[in-house]
């Protein structure tokens, strides 16, 4: 890890989480917040726009290999505007790869064990707040 890494870890992330805050709001603004209708917006956006940026460096037989971009867009823009978008590719690639019942328990475990990670957060911070 470069300092040069960090660094457009830093801006992608800026990026990425403004570009997350303002999407979701517009749509939330747009369309009521009953339901998470921003969030839905932003995590396929973000899926499908992670697997276009990845399918094109494939495509173009590693084009964007270079560590540096991927660190700026893959980490930082991608990452900063959701998580989601890099567990949807290390899945897709779990699945290319022939590895699908890993790909199968990393879309249950990682569903289940955050559902469950954010109850017990909130359940915590409920009983800590008193």
């Amino acid at each position: 890890m470069t300092l040069a890494a960090c660094a457009l870890v830093l801006i992608g992330g800026f990026l990425g989480g403004v570009s997350r805050f303002f999407l979701s709001g517009l749509v939330g603004r747009s369309v009521g917040e009953t339901f998470p209708w921003g969030t839905l917006v932003v995590n396929v956006s973000g899926a499908l726009a992670i697997g276009a940026f990845a399918g094109a460096a494939r495509a173009a037989g590693g084009v964007f290999a270079d560590e540096l971009v991927h660190d700026l867009i893959v980490v930082g823009l991608f990452g900063g505007y959701t998580t989601v978008s890099s567990f949807c590719l290390q899945t897709l690639n779990l699945a290319l790869d022939g590895e699908r019942r890993l790909a199968v328990f990393n879309i249950v475990a990682s569903s289940a064990l955050c559902l469950l990670s954010v109850a017990f957060g909130f359940l915590a911070a409920v009983w800590m707040a008193g």
